[in-house]
């Protein structure tokens, strides 16, 4: 994959390296195979990096094959679908590659609801012609959507495909809260003690775990 970052120069934040973005990405499980740094002063409304910076970053995807571009800020919609077009892969920013990881890393039953909920709500306005990296959760839902999805007429017909599956879940993780609010009750009157280890993406967690109870 193809990472970019684009350097507004208005005081914010930027790594001009893109090591964060590419130890996501690696988290994720892509390899990326080129970073392109880019500087503007203001985002372009149709493809954010402007058009002859896009014409670059596909002559790159070209040359090395790569499967996918992922841009270390936030694209609107629009935006990513006109670098869909343009640079002819799929595209995604930093918030769809950390909603990836944690889809991967997901291990309790809530935690899983969580991050397909926080997917599709994010994916629902996009509404792009590629549904794959759904499958592992919504399993039969990704396949209608891409049955849908080869006529724009379908459209509504995703939206409300989405919407249904939203409500489902949403319904589901009340469900879960009213049983984790009983076994936290439970745990109290018990008198047991529980903790925490709170950190983003590669931040040691697991390490730290394992260090503290002596485990693998």
């Amino acid at each position: 994959m193809v990472l970019v970052g684009v350097d507004f120069g208005n005081g914010q934040h930027f790594d001009p390296t893109l090591d964060e973005l590419a130890l996501l990405a690696e988290s994720a499980g892509d390899v990326p195979v080129e970073r392109v740094i880019a500087r503007r002063k203001a985002p372009d409304p149709a493809l954010f990096v402007g058009s002859g910076k896009a014409d670059e970053i596909k002559l790159l995807v070209q040359m090395h094959g790569a499967e996918c571009v992922i841009f270390d800020q936030a694209l609107s919609p629009a935006q990513q679908r006109n670098l869909e077009r343009t640079l002819g892969v799929a595209v995604a920013d930093r918030t769809a590659l950390i909603l990836e990881i944690f889809a991967q890393r997901a291990q309790s039953h809530e935690g899983k609801l969580q991050v397909e909920l926080a997917r599709l709500q994010y994916l629902g306005s996009r509404l792009v012609r590629r549904w794959s990296h759904l499958e592992r959760q919504t399993g039969g839902l990704t396949r209608d959507i891409e049955r849908g999805t080869r006529g724009e007429a379908q459209i509504e017909l995703d939206k409300r495909m989405i919407a249904e599956r939203v409500k489902s879940l949403k319904a589901r993780l009340v469900k879960v809260k009213r049983q984790r609010d009983t076994q936290r009750h439970a745990r109290r009157k018990s008198g047991s003690f529980r903790i925490s280890l709170v950190g983003y993406t590669n931040a040691g967690k697991s390490t730290l775990f394992n260090a503290l109870v002596k485990a693998r």
